[in-house]
């Protein structure tokens, strides 16, 4: 899959390099500001399972 991406990336390695990074970045970037919020209340992250003993 990388290979794929890095073959159809238009210009020399550096730019390639760039591209890649911008990509990187606005992936984590969509991540964060709108899947990880949509998904946090659906994960069971504050169901505690320990008594106070």
């Amino acid at each position: 899959m990388y290979g794929w991406i890095w073959r159809h990336l238009p210009g020399n390695a550096w730019v390639k390099a760039l591209i890649s990074l911008a990509l990187v970045l606005a992936a984590v970037y969509v991540l964060f500001q709108y899947v990880f919020p949509w998904a946090e209340p659906l994960l069971p992250f504050n169901d505690v399972t320990v008594d106070n003993q």
